[in-house]
């Protein structure tokens, strides 16, 4: 997980340390979020078209190592989620934000195995002496962001939360040269007691369930741009941990003492499924100076027993696929789901960075072709079908889940034999949906 405050700067050349790519151990998803990403008026129209530079930045290093981006919400929380292949039934089919200017919060939530995770990504009021707004904020946030789902309608029904961002917490009481000092000697602990979200955990209910790990490393604000310098101007603001990754696991429920469909399957769900964090790294990355604070990451390792042990669609080509002639896709619901006539079929070459990068795409309704049984049909014209060739994959998005939720094993396209055939040499339109709640506080 990595949270930046990237203060409206364009992106680093390279983001590989930041993202951990030389780590012997590949992530299975990726979470990132930022905060003061540049929203001004002509790039506002140009993101509404094409990626931002950030997400552009992260597509282009993640895409090739078999990540796609499953989900960012818009506007100045950019926050995209990249999921390792598909490997595990993920999908983000709901995005929920509240803001103000350019503070506020933004959540996604996804299926994970069938547990139910949740992402907030906050950017809280600024300024020493707003400890106590920031905590209001917050739970204004987790008061106000709900899903439309009976599983966990609200963040905190979530088996699992994570809540990062720019917190804006500080460091109270202490002066400049104290604290300079601590950085120096590398004491951090001597500065903890007086970390403002340290000391609002012990007297807020709010606060006391979410975890965090040690504060052992640079506090990540505020430095001059550019450099590994703390605030030289003339206000000298004091260094402090703003950034920050915490977590929350849903408290073990009780036995329902009276029938409670919900408390049961809550308890049921913990009894027979659990969920364990560990976190394996937490720092900030002092090598990265774009903007006056410094990315923060955290490496965890999820142990959960899985709820669900197959995605919710299974999907394959049927014979041999080319420009030459009409192509058809065979899929069948392996669980139930949502399904909607906007529902489709899409073709993307392997490697694609996202739910957009389709080469084409079938309605699945209205290109049906046959029933059998759960086994259907969907017919692709020949005239959609890249004249070159390639691996390809075929995923099904489902329109009220907001997500592919199926994927084909990679299959091989044929180069075009027929002379003169222009087949599909460019990228259909097709708008995408997003059910997103604006609320101010």
């Amino acid at each position: 997980m990595v949270t930046w405050n990237v203060a409206t700067a364009d992106p680093p050349a390279d983001v590989a340390s930041l993202l951990h790519l030389n780590s012997p151990k590949t992530a299975d998803l990726y979470v990132i979020g930022l905060q003061e990403v540049y929203s001004g008026p002509l790039r506002f129209v140009s993101d509404m078209i094409f990626d931002d530079p950030w997400s552009q930045l992260f597509i282009s290093t993640l895409a090739p190592r078999g990540y796609v981006k499953v989900g960012v919400p818009p506007l100045q929380h950019n926050f995209p989620l990249y999921n390792s292949g598909f490997l595990h039934a993920a999908f983000a089919p709901l995005l929920r934000l509240s803001y103000t200017g350019n503070k506020g919060g933004v959540s996604v939530r996804l299926s994970f195995y069938g547990h139910m995770l949740c992402f907030l990504n906050c950017h809280l009021a600024a300024h020493m002496n707003y400890a106590s707004e920031r905590v209001e904020e917050f739970e204004y946030i987790m008061e106000t962001q709900t899903f439309d789902c009976k599983k966990a309608p609200r963040i905190v029904d979530h088996r699992l939360v994570f809540w990062f961002g720019d917190l804006n917490f500080r460091i109270q009481d202490h002066g400049m040269h104290f604290i300079r000092s601590c950085i120096n000697n590398q004491t951090y602990d001597l500065l903890w007691s007086r970390d403002q979200l340290t000391m609002l955990k012990k007297k807020e209910p709010l606060l006391q369930d979410f975890e965090e790990g040690p504060l052992d490393f640079q506090p990540s604000y505020k430095f001059d741009l550019n450099s590994d310098t703390y605030d030289s101007s003339a206000k000298k603001r004091k260094p402090a941990w703003t950034d920050r990754i915490l977590w929350r696991v849903r408290p073990k429920s009780p036995p329902p003492e009276e029938q409670n469909v919900l408390k049961e399957r809550k308890h049921n769900e913990e009894e027979e499924h659990p969920l364990q964090v560990r976190l394996n790294l937490y720092t900030s990355k002092m090598e990265y100076s774009v903007s006056d604070h410094k990315p923060v990451i955290g490496v965890f390792t999820l142990e959960l027993s899985r709820e669900q042990q197959t995605p919710l669609v299974s999907l394959r080509p049927e014979g041999d696929w080319s420009a030459d002639i009409d192509c058809l896709a065979l899929y069948c619901p392996l669980q139930p789901f949502p399904s909607s006539s906007w529902d489709w079929i899409g073709l993307y070459k392997v490697g694609f960075g996202g739910v957009s990068d389709y080469i084409t795409y079938a309605w699945v309704k209205d290109n049906e072709a046959a029933f059998n049984g759960e086994l259907m049909q969907v017919f692709v014209s020949k005239e959609e079908i890249p004249v070159r060739g390639g691996d390809c994959v075929l995923c099904y998005y489902s329109n009220n889940l907001r997500s592919i939720i199926g994927v084909s094993e990679p299959f091989k396209v044929s180069r075009n034999t027929q002379n003169g055939h222009e087949g599909a040499s460019v990228t259909s339109w097709l708008p995408t949906y997003c059910s997103i709640r604006v609320t101010s506080y």
